[in-house]
């Protein structure tokens, strides 16, 4: 059995002590390969570097997050085009709107976003997506893009079932993370995580944030890291009335197909 994480934040300096430690212990966990999460280009060298030291388990997105579009440039087109080049580069992203926190302009975040996704089409990268309270302008958005997209994954699904339709409806795959493991805000999507096809179920960490609620012991620095999407797989499985290894299958396929990876290490 294999697991592959699709939102790993590996650079963030919650793993800046013992980030090797981090990955053996996912090795351990049967996690073969793991899609490092670009959020501003300026991240670029530090996410390459690291996919060098094992360029079959790591890739990474390139992208600019929504929290950041404010630093989008006249120039960030051309640098994001140039870093899609890279081998270990698999997706346009992380980008997408957050309506939540709006820590950038949404004028700002739009054009950002439409930017990065032209740079998808003229690469042919499928789209990693963000979306917080934003799914009806992300839909705007994406239809203008959709037919010339290889494909595209709305990381982090925490929304409601009109947006999982909507998405759906758009040929997306979809991310689930440790907040289906949260009882206090994410029993939501033990129904609707039923309707997602198998083609399109990727599963993720989002680590080092999202720690599933539901894993005990919880370690003390309350840090998530890959190792643990094996806890999301299992209230995933649970919720789908399937086992692990039928998702484990699928989730992986599904995977592979979306970004190009190699069968695993």
């Amino acid at each position: 059995m294999e697991w592959i994480d699709i939102g790993v934040n590996l650079t963030d300096k919650a793993f800046a002590q013992d980030r090797d430690a981090v990955l053996e212990r996912a090795w351990q966990a049967d996690v073969s390969q793991m899609l490092l999460t670009m959020t501003s280009l300026e991240q670029a060298d530090s996410l390459l570097a690291l996919c060098a030291e094992q360029p079959q388990r790591l890739f990474t997105t390139a992208g600019v997050h929504p929290h950041e579009a404010r630093h989008w440039a006249a120039d960030s087109s051309r640098q994001l085009a140039a870093l899609c080049t890279e081998p270990a580069v698999r997706a346009v992203g992380e980008c997408g709107l957050d309506f939540n926190r709006d820590f950038s302009p949404r004028p700002a975040q739009i054009k950002a976003l439409e930017e990065q996704l032209a740079v998808a089409v003229d690469t042919q990268l499928p789209v990693f997506l963000h979306e917080r309270e934003a799914s009806d302008t992300l839909l705007a958005v994406l239809r203008d893009y959709r037919d010339q997209l290889s494909g595209a994954v709305v990381h982090c699904f925490t929304a409601e079932r009109d947006a999982l339709y909507a998405y759906l409806d758009l040929d997306l795959h979809i991310g689930i993370t440790g907040w289906i493991c949260d009882e206090r805000r994410g029993t939501h999507l033990h129904s609707l995580v039923r309707d997602i096809p198998a083609s399109r179920l990727l599963l993720e960490t989002d680590a080092p944030w999202l720690l599933p609620r539901t894993l005990s012991p919880k370690p003390k620095n309350r840090r998530n890291e890959p190792a643990f999407i094996v806890e999301v797989a299992k209230m995933v499985a649970q919720c789908r009335g399937e086992s692990l290894q039928t998702l484990s299958d699928n989730s992986c396929r599904a995977t592979r197909a979306l970004f190009t990876l190699p069968e695993g290490a």
